[in-house]
């Protein structure tokens, strides 16, 4: 019988966000755990681990590209009616949604061109490695938008302790 999951209580430790900034949060933690899971695959392929490991973690941090494209989706689909633009943490959210989209974009570009390519010309691996630093420069903007709101909003990283996992 599989063990389902206890709601977590709402504390003061664990408040919910409700209203305009809870897409922008989840776009936040979605972009963090993007940022975390390819930071380890690439700490992986560096480290020379075994292929079946470097696989995993791949497979893992492809999932999270596909939950970082649903909070951007969600996030653009939030009403901003209401919403104070001046405030510091909706500005923080605007630059975080920019880089998200502009990761998803150069990931996205970096996988279609890896799978078009059959013949190896110099020239194609010379774009197709202009375009995989493209894509880790864009990788790096959205960890330094990660990090700024973080410090403009830091209720809305949760971490994972293990009171809350059984």
């Amino acid at each position: 019988m599989p063990r389902t999951r206890k709601p977590t209580p709402v504390t003061s430790d664990n408040p919910i966000i409700v209203g305009p900034r809870a897409p922008a949060d989840r776009l936040y933690r979605a972009a963090t755990e993007c940022v975390r899971q390819r930071q380890r695959y690439a700490a992986l392929v560096d480290s020379g681990t075994a292929e079946d490991e470097q696989d995993s973690a791949l497979q893992l941090a492809s999932t999270c590209d596909t939950l970082l494209l649903a909070a951007i989706s969600a996030y653009e689909g939030a009403p901003s009616a209401g919403v104070a633009k001046e405030e510091e943490w909706y500005r923080k959210a605007v630059m975080l949604w920019q880089a998200s989209r502009e990761y998803q974009r150069r990931h996205s570009g970096v996988d279609l061109k890896s799978r078009r390519m059959s013949a190896h010309s110099p020239e194609q691996l010379k774009d197709l490695a202009m375009e995989y630093d493209l894509e880790a420069s864009a990788l790096l903007a959205l960890q330094h938008a990660v990090a700024a709101y973080r410090k403009c909003v830091p209720e809305a990283h949760i971490e994972a302790t293990s009171s809350r996992l059984h």
